[in-house]
């Protein structure tokens, strides 16, 4: 499953602005608001949090890829932000966060959840494309950079 193909243009937040980690994440987890439902909604946002409890996932080179598995959904689904200005994320490496991939899926379908989120890994460890990624101002720039990046990678 290719990455931008995952991404609805609507779940993309171009120039964010936000103060904190809670509200960030509570801006991406809204966002889904258009794919699923108001419980489905909760679900989502009560996983994403909880996994945040367990370990931050602002995994360093101002990248944080929130995630969580929720029984009520059939499929994936994700939101991508690039923030105004970075903020603390208790990344790994001690600094602020201004990209961030969350992707939820289906409790069912693990190893789906645990490809896609090596193959958001891989593609972000490019620091050439989070370059791209942060110069991006709307949320058509971001998806078409994950699709020329993905190609360049991964191929079709």
């Amino acid at each position: 499953m290719n990455l931008y193909s995952l991404l609805d243009k609507s779940a993309i937040l171009a120039n964010l602005s936000v103060d904190h980690k809670d509200e960030l994440l509570n801006e991406m987890v809204n966002v889904l608001k258009e794919q699923v439902d108001d419980e489905q909604l909760k679900e989502i946002r009560e996983s994403v949090f909880e996994r945040e409890k367990i370990m931050s996932t602002g995994v360093g080179k101002s990248l944080a890829i929130p995630h969580g598995k929720v029984a009520s959904i059939e499929e994936n689904y994700a939101s991508f932000a690039v923030l105004k200005e970075p903020i603390e994320f208790d990344s790994i490496d001690g600094e602020p966060v201004k990209i961030v991939f969350l992707l939820v899926g289906p409790e069912k379908k693990n190893s789906i959840h645990i490809k896609l989120l090596s193959r958001i890994s891989r593609l972000m460890n490019s620091s050439s494309f989070r370059e791209t990624l942060s110069e991006c101002t709307t949320a058509d720039e971001i998806y078409e950079a994950f699709h020329q990046e993905e190609i360049k990678y991964f191929g079709n």
